[in-house]
């Protein structure tokens, strides 16, 4: 058994009437690889801060280790009027920095950062990575990291990965990035309803232990529901005012019945998702998109020449799915812009259909007006309704449907939180999706729960999809087709996902003599069209493709999940007070219910059409 490093036993932390945890318990060892996990407002934040010491506990104990040092990559830097360099060691003493001076330029030179820079003149990313280095190059007992992926290329992602695996001390990082969390954690804490509940394996398997944990409440929540029910019954019948005992029980059925209806509620809550109308079918009657034809584009920076595409061309045709992804400044934004026509080409011409129309999610959140009200954001030209693929609907239910209280409809956009804006501008553009959608970098900042909405969105989206992304999972569940920008103008385009895109990595990598592999040998540029695939074509796949693998696989999970769901819906409608105790549940449930047996449906036909293409390649 390794170590104790810091515990907290029975701790209760308050802000109003409510606490924000009670009996609150908690151990972290040498070693430990810990993911926090919980809904947006779950508390990540206050358990950091109880880790840290910052937050003082109302009740219970916080014990440490003699001399444990703690690190804390915030969300929320604030740059002061000095160098990286100088900012990386503001919390290292004098007498053991020249211990870490080393440390410094492998971190700085793999976050791609300029250590004499100002740390006023950088960017928020690079204010970001520039807090990471921080963290990292301090080396404390317990490092806490808070979104450490934000703003990483996929390189940078990776080293960090391989990074924190050898890190000799202990950490736990909140993050939305679940292929990052998959590949370094051994432990999950998971804040649920004012709870921690802990997992003593990695994040890899948290979808099944908590999916195993919430089913078994479910249970439990039906079996007391019986067992009241069957105290109302007798108490319904009448009880005697002069037995006390019997008066003590009814007393008690009251509770029971009080307290069965709040676990209820907070069941509900927990389980509770995002729910929007799938997107219906988009017109779209031209089957090309866009066409870069030997295009060639440069810029200029620090009297340096920077080629961003060199003689590129591509078709996009409807319905494509597309991800990018690159390093930061190897040409992705440049992309975007030349397919929207906010750039124009030094060399060649890019084409697009006259009538085609853009929803453009933007990473700057440009589109987004600080001083604007929620409801302004949704109903520019005013009014309490907003069009939703077609129907009419209140803002406030629409807010509510993004995970928005409706009382915080009149809040300014410069009140929300980072995460809070991407989902007020996913809300904007999926009210009214036009035929081509393109996302940058919509997965910074968004928790699990709204990323998983995303996902099932733009599974079902009609229309053709561009993705910039560093995040492996989104991208392996989103898009059939990657498209990476190496710099220097080199494009590599890979039928599949980002997983296909790494085992064709590999297999390229295994192919050349580690002589040739030193050197870094240039990757051919990408001239032809995006749907032919990089391997010759006297090459057949002898296997389905990770994405096509992975989903084969959750499948019957999904099948399973989805008959459930129709038994229970089956069981309510089949109480034949429901429609006159509640219509306008019963018109819900009749609703769900027709909804569960269409997707039911399209599982079991998915599954016969995967199972069936595995049969054929094995044959």
């Amino acid at each position: 058994m390794s170590s104790l490093l810091l515990s907290v036993k029975d701790a209760m932390v308050r802000y109003s009437e409510k606490p924000v945890f009670e009996g609150l318990e908690f151990n972290i060892h040498e070693r430990s690889r810990i993911a926090l996990v919980g809904k947006n407002g779950a508390g990540k934040s206050t358990l950091m801060n109880i880790i840290t010491g910052v937050q003082e506990l109302d009740d219970g104990e916080r014990w440490e280790n003699p001399g444990l040092t703690i690190g804390y990559l915030h969300q929320d830097i604030v740059p002061k009027d000095e160098t990286v360099f100088d900012f990386i060691f503001e919390e290292i003493k004098d007498e053991e920095r020249d211990l870490h001076a080393y440390k410094v330029d492998i971190v700085a030179e793999a976050l791609e950062l300029d250590v004499k820079a100002k740390m006023t003149n950088l960017s928020g990313g690079q204010v970001r990575r520039a807090g990471l280095a921080r963290a990292l190059v301090e080396e404390p007992d317990i490092l806490l990291l808070d979104e450490p992926t934000n703003h990483l290329d996929l390189e940078a992602i990776e080293w960090l990965e391989d990074y924190l695996n050898a890190y000799r001390g202990t950490l736990l990082c909140i993050s939305h990035d679940k292929t990052f969390l998959s590949n370094i954690t051994n432990q999950v804490f998971w804040l649920d309803r004012g709870k921690l509940k802990v997992s003593p394996r990695g994040f890899k398997y948290f979808d099944e232990w908590s999916t195993d944990l919430l089913e078994q409440e479910e249970r439990e929540l039906k079996n007391r529901k019986q067992t009241v029910g069957l105290e109302v019954a007798w108490a319904s019948r009448g009880v005697k005012a002069r037995v006390k005992r019997n008066v003590r029980r009814l007393e008690q059925v009251k509770e029971m019945r009080a307290k069965l209806k709040a676990d209820e509620s907070s069941f509900r809550r927990a389980t509770q998702k995002i729910k929007i109308e799938p997107i219906k079918n988009i017109d779209s009657h031209a089957k090309v998109v866009g066409e870069f034809y030997n295009v060639s584009k440069n810029f200029t920076d620090d009297e340096r020449d920077i080629t961003i595409l060199n003689k590129f061309s591509m078709r996009i045709v409807r319905g494509d799915r597309i991800g990018i992804l690159g390093k930061n400044g190897s040409g992705k934004t440049t992309f975007l812009k030349l397919l929207l026509g906010e750039l124009e080409p030094d060399e060649g011409s890019v084409k697009t259909r006259k009538e085609l129309e853009f929803s453009y999610f933007d990473q700057k959140r440009s589109d987004l007006d600080p001083t604007d009200t929620l409801k302004k954001t949704l109903s520019p030209g005013g009014g309490d309704y907003i069009n939703v693929m077609g129907k009419q609907r209140h803002v406030c239910g629409y807010l509510k449907d993004f995970m928005f209280d409706p009382a915080r409809a009149q809040d300014k956009v410069s009140q929300l939180s980072g995460g809070q804006k991407n989902r007020l501008m996913l809300a904007k553009i999926l009210a009214d999706p036009k035929s081509c959608l393109i996302l940058d970098e919509p997965t910074n900042d968004l928790d699990m729960e709204t990323l998983d909405m995303l996902e099932e969105i733009l599974s079902h989206y009609p229309g053709t999809l561009i993705v910039v992304s560093h995040d492996r999972d989104f991208l392996d569940q989103t898009v059939t087709k990657i498209l990476a920008f190496e710099g220097d103008g080199k494009i590599e385009a890979v039928i599949g996902g980002y997983s296909d895109y790494l085992e064709m990595k590999k297999e390229q990598a295994a192919e050349e003599s580690p002589q040739e592999i030193a050197a870094v040998r240039p990757i051919e540029k990408h001239t032809a069209p995006v749907e032919k695939p990089k391997a010759p074509q006297n090459q057949t796949r002898k296997r389905l493709t990770y994405k096509l693998e992975r989903e084969l696989k959750l499948l019957p999970g999904k099948i399973e999940r989805s008959e459930k769901e129709i038994a229970t819906l089956s069981e309510q409608l089949s109480d034949v007070d429901f429609y006159t105790r509640d219509p306008d549940g019963f018109h819900e449930a009749t609703k769900a219910l027709s909804e569960e047996q269409v997707k039911l449906e399209r599982y079991e036909n998915r599954w016969l059409e995967l199972e069936e293409m595995k049969t054929e390649i094995d044959a």
